[in-house]
């Protein structure tokens, strides 16, 4: 086939969706125990995506968890063993493993993923990206991750293992 006519397959099969921005928590200053989105709409989009940039934890050792709602925020599922990831459960769809507050060390700034949260099956997310340590080796973040509840998900909450937000910005899109 001709180049055009590729391109034009392409855009009638890509195009039609489009990555929309939906909202931002800002600038997380120092203190703030965890940031929620409430903005989903099964209406207009299949999935999200939220890009975090440059998250602190104010706890060494600290691990960025999403925390799931089906009734718009109001409560939010953190049991462990509600969520899995490989072989083992977790507390959370993780967003970022182990982050450190030693000097150097910028955070982690990831895409996270969530696919089809509206179907009330099990909701998977997947993140990818990248952290530094303090001796300024930079290491790949990827963690795949399932929310067992065969339930809507229409809100959703980022929050460390232990202790606060230091810094950073999380921002959501629908797809």
């Amino acid at each position: 086939t001709s180049v055009e006519t590729m391109a034009t397959y392409m855009g009638t099969k890509i195009t039609g969706g489009s990555l929309v921005y939906l909202a931002s928590s800002g600038a997380i200053s120092s203190g703030t125990a965890s940031v929620s989105f409430t903005q989903f709409d099964a209406s207009k989009y299949d999935h999200y995506q939220f890009w975090l940039q440059h998250v602190l934890p104010a706890t060494d050792g600290a691990i960025l968890y999403g925390h799931v709602s089906t009734d718009g925020g109001s409560n939010y599922d953190t049991t462990n063993g509600n969520y899995h990831t490989d072989v083992t459960d977790a507390p959370g769809l993780i967003a970022s493993n182990t982050m450190g507050t030693d000097t150097g060390e910028s955070g982690v700034s990831v895409m996270f993923n969530l696919f089809a949260p509206h179907m009330a099956v099990y909701t998977y997310s997947y993140s990818l990206g990248v952290a530094m340590l303090t001796n300024s080796y930079v290491y790949a973040q990827y963690h795949a991750t399932a929310h067992l509840a065969a339930q809507d998900t229409d809100a959703i909450q980022f929050k460390m293992s232990s202790g606060n937000i230091e810094s950073g910005e999380i921002t959501m899109f629908g797809i």
